[in-house]
């Protein structure tokens, strides 16, 4: 669905990009805007309120230095930004799971050897 409100004597000297792809309810043939979706968009339009991932208020520079193309996900991306990995950590948990395989395999390789069988390698 797209939505585009022209005026003509607009104060704000910026465009308020809405990006609602996300907010519908999947339907078996066609989705449906829920009232709770059509009041969000209503009041961040009327409110021309910013949020993340949904709106932004772009000024006019922004959309010239774009050579004046208004396509939303220029302006408002959806993707959530990736989990930051703390590496030390990881690796502190790869070393101690590293030890363990050990311990149990030392453990394994004694039992076997006990029953008289190859050891694992």
């Amino acid at each position: 669905m797209c939505i585009l409100v022209l005026k003509k004597c607009k104060k704000p000297d910026d465009v308020l990009f809405i990006n609602a792809s996300k907010h519908f309810e999947k339907g078996k043939r066609q989705n449906r805007l829920l009232p709770e979706h059509i009041d969000k968009t209503i009041d961040t339009y009327q409110f021309r309120k910013k949020e993340e991932r949904y709106s932004r208020r772009v000024p006019m520079e922004g959309i010239e230095a774009n050579d004046y193309y208004l396509n939303i996900s220029r302006y408002i991306s959806t993707a959530a930004a990736e989990e930051e990995i703390d590496l030390q950590k990881v690796n502190a948990e790869m070393l101690s799971l590293d030890k363990k395989i050990t311990e149990a395999k030392d453990k394994h390789n004694a039992f076997l050897k006990e029953l008289g069988l190859p050891p694992l390698s």
